[in-house]
């Protein structure tokens, strides 16, 4: 599937007001400018807001005005996830489409609210897993499914990097999403089993890093590693098949974001034998993601269907997330009460 992000205003082009415009907000909001889709921006930040007018050419809006306006066909929410079930809601209540950035929120039932509230009303929803638009991650989905790499047998993602800690959610919430939306996508399942481990170092209530593993009844595994308190920057998604493996390196030049790794192993004999194979690179089209998921938000409002990360995608990968986050919860139980 390709995802075109035309410049300039349709006729039908739907009008979108941005919720939030922090760092990442700002980007969402260049994106559909550039879509010419843009009509409000929304942040409690006067400087942020004065500034976004004058380069885009669009209004400032409060919330609540933003959400009465009836040349406002939907709203981007890009704030803190605590307070993304209230706007979601009031939201839809008004008869706006939603785009809500990751985490949905921080608990499923909320996400649960969120898409009912959404499907009741026939608006559409959808979240910013982003790498789902990335043109490395589809081409590699698109070799899984070929079966371009045999049989799929395991799966390992590191997101790794200092910086961005937050005050509200920890980092299975805040960097776990994207690689647990891949790993579902490639996969094509939910897991059976969830077993994470999360570490607080900077504060003993959140997790600065967290290691989850999945495993899924077709019997590939997933390992996923994310951390904001690591001394380098590592986005790598690897994946092992019977046949060959493939490496997502979103911190490479384009030319070698995604590789496959030919390598085979014979088990025929006394010992294994492991035939190793040069990598070869795998030419993908150069896009923006987060332009491609701005724009597939647009045509799904324009033809009402589902988005790649809507409803449906978002709270699978909300389940996993909670039943990583109680796995979390059983282990630091046990420890406490060993040390008791």
């Amino acid at each position: 599937m390709s995802f075109e992000s035309t410049n300039g205003p349709r006729a039908d082009q739907p009008r979108v007001a941005v919720i939030g415009c922090g760092a990442w907000g700002r980007n969402i909001v260049r994106c559909f400018a550039q879509l010419g889709a843009l009509e409000a921006v929304v942040d409690n930040n006067a400087d942020t807001i004065e500034s976004l007018v004058a380069l885009f050419g669009c209004r400032a809006m409060s919330v609540e005005q933003a959400l009465a306006a009836p040349d406002i066909d939907a709203v981007v929410i890009a704030t803190p996830p605590s307070g993304h079930k209230d706007l979601a809601l009031a939201a839809i209540a008004r008869g706006k489409h939603v785009f809500i950035e990751k985490p949905v929120t921080l608990d499923h039932g909320e996400a649960v609210a969120i898409v009912a509230a959404a499907r009741d009303a026939s608006r559409v929803m959808m979240t910013g897993h982003i790498l789902q638009f990335h043109p490395a991650y589809r081409k590699l989905k698109e070799l899984v499914g070929s079966g371009a790499l045999g049989r799929l047998q395991r799966i390992n993602a590191n997101r790794l990097n200092l910086g961005a800690v937050r005050r509200e959610e920890d980092a299975l919430w805040c960097l776990a999403p994207h690689d647990v939306s891949m790993t579902l996508g490639l996969v094509g399942a939910a897991p059976d089993h969830i077993d994470a481990h999360g570490e607080g170092h900077l504060r003993d209530a959140i997790a600065d890093a967290v290691t989850l593993r999945l495993g899924f009844a077709g019997g590939a595994m997933a390992l996923i590693h994310v951390s904001w308190l690591h001394p380098y920057k590592e986005h790598r998604l690897s994946v092992i098949g019977s046949q060959a493996m493939a490496v997502f390196d979103d911190t490479q030049p384009w030319d070698r974001k995604l590789q496959l790794y030919p390598h085979q192993v014979s088990l025929h004999g006394a010992y294994p034998q492991v035939v190793r194979a040069e990598p070869v690179p795998v030419g993908i089209e150069q896009n923006e993601p987060l332009l491609a998921e701005c724009a597939h938000f647009l045509d799904c409002i324009r033809d009402g269907s589902e988005p790649i990360t809507g409803p449906t995608e978002a709270l699978a990968v909300m389940d996993v997330l909670e039943r990583a986050q109680q796995s979390m919860r059983g282990r630091n139980s046990a420890v406490a009460s060993a040390g008791a």
